[in-house]
């Protein structure tokens, strides 16, 4: 009953209109003064205590390069470089619009700065090259979500705060801990290849059906000028990856080392970003990461709320008394994520559903990084559909296009990444064997 009157006021206030941070924190100081005898006080130091955690630097920090990246004029050099490799091919342009938001996706982490970064760019010139704007805005509408897969993931940083230190047990009883940054920075790569490689597929199919133009094959002269002109750009994957991996410093630390490494190449070697502009950086880069923090905050206590209502453990109790099985879990986890995409966005998805969800999948022998992954596919899936595909969204400020006529447009991609989400589901090994090779 107390769930129910949990999840029955929170989607009530969500129904209003209010916005999500407010809802889950008026949710749960409705239920502790009405309906509980937790003192206030313990509130308060669980405010304190549950956002005091090193990794949440890491956000902003991120947030900060991925905005000195987006005006820089990275991510030009970066699609210059992707088109003189691969501009020939069936979809040429198409193709090295998923390439270089893949590049892009790593060394910024954030999803809407890939589409506006790529998109703003790349949208614009497939149109003048002959491509019909519907085929542009799908490829850059669905790979932009890569960068919530590919580290440095925002999404996957907000997934190991909100898991971190659950009292979670696996089948035997074991106490098993939530996943770190590292491990789950390890775990994205192979996945976000390997989606990268299939909405290419999807992309040089449908190019080479309906027999969309070829750009000119470009020379190795013209080639290594793209690469030394981007190069600057796509050492920060080395910084950031090598940095972390090396163990020359933490996650949080590389967050660090990206921002000042961005703002560096931006205004100093490449010098598109003045440094009259870089306030107004700032400040967006401060505004997004106050929205986020704001929304952990309120998260954190909503999760005190589940773990002193012992709502997981319950739940995990009664599925396992049901005898539902893992695969029936993580089919009914997938339909639960993608019908939260429909009304949420990412991060709060995330913050709510990861403390409840995450103690009934250790129970049934789910791998915490597995189901990072599995939760982090799902949002790149709730990026691209309505109605509140943030890319959706950003893709029609940039193309002009409404959101029915790009629902359509981008349905052939999202198909697939539906696809994927089925075999990452149930292959765990996908997102587990390069963690597990390197962190042995």
């Amino acid at each position: 009953m107390n769930t129910l009157i949990i999840f029955m006021l929170l989607l009530v206030l969500m129904l209003t209109g209010m916005p999500i941070s407010i809802s889950l924190g008026l949710t749960v100081l409705t239920f502790l003064f009405t309906l509980t005898q937790v003192p206030i006080e313990s509130v308060a130091l669980k405010l304190f205590t549950g956002i005091e955690k090193f990794e949440i630097m890491a956000i902003p920090f991120f947030i900060l390069a991925g905005n000195f990246l987006t005006h820089g004029g990275v991510a030009r050099r970066m699609i210059n470089f992707c088109t003189s490799m691969i501009g020939h091919w069936y979809g040429g342009m198409g193709l090295a619009g998923v390439m270089a938001c893949a590049l892009f996706a790593a060394i910024s982490g954030s999803s809407v700065a890939t589409v506006v970064a790529v998109g703003s760019i790349m949208l614009p010139a497939m149109v003048k090259q002959g491509y019909p704007k519907q085929f542009g805005a799908g490829v850059i509408t669905t790979s932009g979500a890569l960068g919530i897969l590919f580290p440095p993931s925002i999404n996957l940083v907000i997934y190991a705060i909100a898991t971190a230190g659950m009292n979670a047990t696996g089948p035997n009883g074991e106490p098993v801990g939530s996943a770190s940054v590292g491990q789950l920075f390890l775990a994205g790569i192979v996945p976000g290849l390997c989606l990268s490689f299939l909405l290419g597929l999807t992309t040089w199919w449908r190019a080479r059906k309906f027999d969309y133009p070829r750009m000119p094959k470009a020379t190795w002269g013209e080639r290594w000028h793209a690469f030394r002109e981007s190069m600057w750009g796509l050492l920060l994957i080395v910084v950031v990856i090598g940095g972390i991996y090396s163990g020359m410093f933490t996650p949080t630390e590389a967050a660090a080392m990206a921002a000042v490494y961005a703002f560096f190449i931006s205004v100093f070697v490449y010098k598109d970003l003045k440094l009259s502009e870089v306030p107004k950086s700032l400040l967006s880069a401060a505004a997004m990461s106050s929205m986020l923090l704001y929304i952990i905050t309120n998260a954190v206590l909503f999760s005190f709320l589940m773990t002193s209502e012992q709502i997981p453990q319950a739940m995990a109790a009664w599925m396992t008394s049901q005898g539902f099985g893992l695969v029936a879990f993580l089919l009914l986890v997938n339909v639960i994520l993608l019908a939260a995409g429909n009304f949420m966005d990412p991060a709060a998805i995330v913050l709510i559903m990861a403390p409840i969800l995450f103690p009934v999948a250790v129970k049934l022998g789910v791998d915490p990084v597995h189901f990072g992954i599995l939760m982090a596919v799902n949002m790149e899936v709730g990026l691209c559909h309505p109605p509140v595909g943030l890319n959706l969204y950003v893709a029609s400020g940039i193309t002009k296009m409404g959101i029915t006529e790009l629902t359509v447009a981008v349905a052939p991609w999202l198909l697939t990444m539906v696809a994927f989400l089925l075999v990452v589901t149930f292959w765990p090994g996908l997102a587990l064997w390069l963690p597990h090779l390197l962190m042995k």
